[in-house]
């Protein structure tokens, strides 16, 4: 029983993520780009939404202390947010550069739950997802410097592959689920 409630939080936590990130990128690829304060705006909401939805994940699925990579992904994000708007005060490149480190950071953290969690289910989006993050920091910060006014459509397929995998996640989970609860029904 408590598997199959916490397959249902995380297929609708997969699913919302996967929503949200949709949004997102419709936002930063739209108004986004035509309206720069829109676009700082949505920077500073992007890692802000990860810090809230990792502490929700989290005290969901048993509290912080017991979801450590959520809680360093929690704080990071959080002081990720800070430093964004910090750097949009700065210069549009910082954005971007403070944007790598995070994705690389998060990413890293993100893996490290999605193998602590691999017996859920679903699970190898997670970790394929947070790899991916991981690489796509490194290419976020040398893109900084090449970008002649950074925005928040920059970082729009990042978001993008996000959302997908979290989408993938939630779909094998309710593949899954059905799976499971049909053979409990046969048996």
């Amino acid at each position: 029983m408590q598997e199959t409630a916490s397959s249902e939080w995380l297929r609708t936590y997969y699913f919302t993520r996967a929503a949200v990130a949709a949004a997102w990128v419709g936002a930063a690829l739209t108004i986004g780009k035509s309206m720069p304060p829109v676009s700082i705006a949505l920077l500073i909401a992007y890692p802000a939404w990860d810090a809230a939805a990792n502490l929700i994940d989290a005290r969901r699925s048993g509290g912080l202390k017991a979801n450590p990579s959520q809680q360093l992904n929690f704080l990071v994000s959080l002081l990720t947010t800070a430093a964004v708007i910090w750097s949009v005060g700065y210069s549009s490149h910082t954005v971007l550069v403070v944007f790598g480190v995070w994705a690389t950071l998060s990413g890293l953290l993100q893996l490290a739950t999605g193998v602590r969690r691999w017996r859920t289910g679903a699970q190898w989006a997670m970790v394929l997802s947070g790899a991916q993050s991981a690489l796509a920091g490194g290419f976020i910060i040398k893109r900084a410097a090449d970008i002649a006014a950074p925005a928040a459509s920059d970082i729009a397929a990042y978001a993008t592959f996000g959302g997908f995998y979290f989408l993938v996640s939630a779909i094998w989970l309710t593949v899954l689920m059905a799976r499971s609860s049909s053979t409990e029904r046969t048996a």
